[in-house]
Parts: structure tokens; C-alpha cells; sequence
């Protein structure tokens, strides 16, 4: 006799979004797998004395959000100190920062000065007007480039390499970037106690969105200890893979750690690292010069330095995720995974891949490099925007060109690099993309992110889809991106379920 279910979901618009994509009626759970698949009669045979039965009211239901690129902690912070994403000014930063004058460190996250009338970085003077006695920092949404107050500059001044403090006349701006900004990192760097509470904080954000897995990028940082004891305590509600910075390396293979190490919820990924910076602060590598005159770019982590660490981590068994948004960059990280063995086999991957050109886009199609991607950055490739300004129109229409990687046969996987953490915005940029070769189908930006994502990380066997066997990770979305694919971003998240347990019910709201 077949044991009932744990959990019926059932009166959905279940989509697989395997390819092709088939829907049924209702979704029966046993033991946190999926068990059946069906239409809700034949489901509701599964339905025994204890079974939890849902009605979803008619809402689809989709495979949960993997983000294959996020900074958890980063996230945290956003939410428990002044989120600068939807300021319209420097005065506005200045006012949000002030808000928070009792703090020892007095921290703001995701300005972004391109959208703003008055679009500059904010600087020295803007943070010193929050306080000359404290330290003040903020951080663009890229997380390249920083500003902050005199106080910080007399603190960590001798600790960041002059190339990356800007000046005017020879006295700092208070404008930071790259490894000037890592110097501020190390200071502000959370206690485990600390970090447990961004990690949670974070951790809710990401299941009010429907996220049910995450790749998190780690750096001299507690989380992986952190997390592993939330996991031990049985308060994770996402299934996290932990991509460890470059500099974590030796220590990963003392320890014996190789990518897909772990439990059901933490396991290890990728060594992280570097070869460019961003298009925001004129740092990600070109191969031909900013369109508003700043050089090529520079090097944050140099080919040869790439190359040997390609080489050494993959040696290990461990797969490694590299940092490459500039067309020179993307070429020397596909460099380094094209000489090994069998980057396909391993799942090499380069993140961002934001100005790729027609040749290596079939790089990444031959050899089986996964381009993770980052859909929300679509925000800027419209006329006008920020690629415009550092690039031109004619390169601006040739960044992030999702449909002509995905046309080429190469691995796509979304993620949000926390700018913001929103699936539901990103599947909306790129359905709604103002070029061809940037624009998918919602089910093909959907299938980035859950199936594609989970690929990156070698889950597309118990994660991405809604198939029997498969773990019951899902998101219940209350419309449909299919019925109003121009209005994605707003659709509400009604329930996410992880292993088969309700963790975020928004129906009610």
C-alpha cells in the first residue's frame, strides 16, 4: 500500500518547467521529495489522516528561486543598517546614514549615483556632514567602490593602496575602490554573533522571494561557521552552497573540502576569485577604452595570478567561479578554464559576463563554462543609462547578451549579486530587455532561475524543476509571469515551501 503524503499542494497551475514544460493540477510531498505530479483527483489519492493540505486558490506553482551568485551577509546588512538602493541624492544618503548616528560604525549599502539627477559618487564631505567622529562608509550596490568620511580615511588611510583612493588636487575624495574597499571590509568584518543575525534577516528576505537555494560568496568571514550551526540547530530554511573566496584556498584543501562536500543544506562550491572590477567605477577590463575616457580598466587579480589558481584549485577537485565583466577579462578567464582538463566536467564558471564578445560567447557553448549571470543588471543597458555613459550605445547593445548565449547551446545561470535579491525583478529585466540578443522567453528566464542555476552548482538532479523524486522546494506565485509578462517585477510571492516544510505563507497579507 502507497504511505500518504506529508504535504499536498493542490488547485495550482503547477508548471515542471522542464523543457517542455508540462503542467498539472496539484503536487503530493513525502519525506521532503516529490512524489507526485498530477491532476488534484489523482493526487488527492496521497491525502491520508496527517497529510497538510493546501489549496493554492488557482495561484503557479513553480520549482523554488536558486541565486546562483549572492552575498547572504551582504544582504543582511542592507536590512539592519541604511539601505541606500532607492535614495535619489547624496543629500538623501546623508539623511538615511544620520539616522543611524548612535552606531559605532555607521554603514549605508547600494547607493547607486546613476540613476540620481545629480549623478556623482558621494564623497568625503557628503559623509563627513553624518559625522566627523565616527566612521562613515557607503557602498555602491556593486560593491566595488565605496565612500567614506574623514574618519575612516585617518583609521585605515595607511592600509589602502594609493591607486585606489581617488583624489582632487591631491587630497582624498573620501571616493574608494577595489582593495582600498577590502581594507574597510576586514574592519567592519561581523562576529559570529553578529553574523547568525544578518544571516537570518537575510534568510527571510530571501523566502518572502521565493529563494530556496542560494550560492553564497564567502570572504574572511564567520558565515560558514555560522551556517553550519544553523544547519546543525535545524534553522536553515535554504539550501546554501558556499563558494569560498581565493584566499580560502590553502585552508580548503588542508581540511579535505572538495565542491559538493556537505549535508542536504550546506554543502561546499567553488573557490571565488577575481580578474576585473565594475563598470561603475571604470574598473572592469576593455580591450578598448571607456567611452568616457577613463583607460581600459585595470586588473584586479592579473591572468598569469588567474591561471595558477585555475590551475591549482582544479588539481583539488574544487570548481572555481571567477569575477569577469570587462571583454578582456571574460577572454583571460576563459583562458585559464579552457587549460584544464575538462572544464565542463568540473563547472567552471564566469560570473557576471557582462560584455562578452561573438567569439566567446561560442567559447563558453565548446567548452562547457557556465555563464552566471546577473539579470537586475539589465537595469542599466537602456539608452541613457550607465553602460551608455561608460560605453557607448554600440557596446551598451552588446552587454549581457543572454539570448545569444542561450541560442549558443552555453550554460545560463541567474543570480542577483544582491542588487537586489528579487528573482521575480530579474526574470522581469530579461523578459522585458530593450535588445533582442538580451530578451528571453519567461519560461527560459524562469529555467535560469531554477534548473540553470541549480546546474551551476551540479543540483540539476534534485533541484530546478517540479519532478517526481526531486526535492519539494517551491515558490507559489499569486499571477502568472506567462499572463502578464510585462509586469513580472510585481507579482507577489504567496509561498515558498523548502524540503517540504511552509516557510514563508503570504497569502494572508
Amino acid at each position: 500500500m502507497t504511505a500518504p503524503a506529508d504535504l499536498i499542494l493542490t488547485n495550482a497551475e503547477v508548471h515542471s518547467l522542464t523543457d517542455p514544460d508540462e503542467t498539472a493540477e496539484a503536487v503530493a510531498v513525502r519525506d521532503g521529495e516529490i512524489v507526485r505530479v498530477d491532476s488534484a483527483y489523482e493526487v488527492g489519492f496521497l491525502e491520508g489522516v496527517e497529510t497538510e493540505v493546501v489549496d493554492l486558490g488557482g495561484r503557479v506553482l513553480l520549482p523554488g528561486f536558486v541565486d546562483a551568485h549572492t552575498h547572504m551577509a551582504t544582504v543582511g546588512s542592507y536590512l539592519v543598517n541604511a539601505d541606500l538602493s532607492d535614495a535619489d541624492s547624496p543629500a538623501d544618503c546623508v539623511d538615511l546614514l544620520a539616522e543611524l548616528d548612535d552606531r559605532e560604525w555607521i554603514l549605508g549599502y547600494g547607493f547607486d549615483e546613476s540613476t540620481w539627477d545629480e549623478s556623482r559618487y558621494l564623497t568625503r564631505d557628503d559623509l563627513d556632514a553624518v559625522s566627523e567622529t565616527r566612521p562613515v562608509v557607503a557602498f555602491r550596490e556593486d560593491m566595488h567602490i565605496a565612500a567614506v568620511n574623514g574618519e575612516v580615511l585617518a583609521r585605515l588611510g595607511d592600509e589602502m593602496p594609493d591607486e585606489d583612493v581617488k583624489t582632487e588636487n591631491g587630497e582624498a575624495t573620501g571616493v574608494i575602490v577595489e582593495d582600498a574597499v577590502e581594507a574597510v571590509y576586514e574592519a567592519i568584518e561581523p562576529d559570529a554573533e553578529t553574523m547568525r543575525e544578518l544571516l537570518l534577516a537575510a534568510q527571510r528576505d530571501a523566502n518572502e522571494k521565493g529563494v530556496t537555494g542560494v550560492h553564497d560568496m564567502v570572504r574572511r568571514s564567520r558565515a560558514p561557521e555560522v551556517y553550519r550551526e544553523l544547519d546543525l540547530d535545524g534553522d536553515l530554511t535554504l539550501r546554501v552552497r558556499l563558494n569560498y573566496w581565493s584566499d580560502h584556498v590553502e585552508a580548503v584543501e588542508e581540511v579535505g573540502l572538495r565542491t559538493n562536500h556537505g549535508s542536504e543544506f550546506v554543502r561546499t562550491g567553488a573557490i571565488k576569485t577575481f580578474t576585473d572590477g565594475s563598470f561603475g567605477g571604470r574598473t572592469a577590463k576593455l580591450s578598448e577604452p571607456y567611452a568616457d575616457g577613463d583607460g581600459t580598466g585595470q586588473w584586479v587579480v592579473p591572468p598569469e595570478e588567474l591561471d595558477e589558481l585555475v590551475a591549482r584549485a582544479d588539481d583539488a577537485g574544487l570548481q572555481v567561479t571567477a569575477h569577469a565583466i570587462g571583454d578582456e577579462a571574460i577572454g583571460a578567464a576563459l583562458d585559464a578554464f579552457e587549460a584544464t582538463d575538462d572544464p565542463r566536467a568540473m563547472r567552471h564558471r564566469v560570473e557576471h559576463v557582462e560584455l562578452a564578445t561573438d567569439e566567446q560567447v561560442e567559447r563558453f557553448a565548446e567548452s562547457g563554462v557556465v555563464a552566471s549571470v546577473q539579470p537586475n543588471f539589465l537595469k542599466w543597458a537602456r539608452a541613457g543609462g550607465l553602460y551608455d555613459d561608460r560605453l557607448g550605445p554600440e557596446r551598451r547593445e552588446r552587454t549581457n547578451r543572454f539570448r545569444t548565449l542561450l541560442d549558443s547551446g552555453a550554460a545560463l545561470a541567474f543570480g542577483s549579486d544582491c542588487m537586489p535579491l528579487d528573482p521575480l525583478l530579474g526574470v522581469h529585466h530579461a523578459v522585458n530587455a530593450p535588445v533582442e540578443s538580451q530578451r528571453l522567453s519567461v519560461t527560459e528566464a524562469l529555467r535560469a532561475y531554477t534548473l540553470g542555476a541549480a546546474y551551476a552548482g551540479f543540483d540539476e538532479n534534485r533541484l530546478g524543476t517540479v519532478e517526481e523524486g526531486k526535492k519539494a522546494d517551491f515558490v507559489a506565485l499569486d499571477r502568472s509571469p506567462w499572463e502578464t509578462p510585462d509586469d513580472i517585477e510585481t507579482i507577489d510571492v504567496a509561498m515558498t515551501v523548502v524540503d517540504g516544510d511552509v516557510v514563508f505563507d503570504g497569502r494572508n497579507d
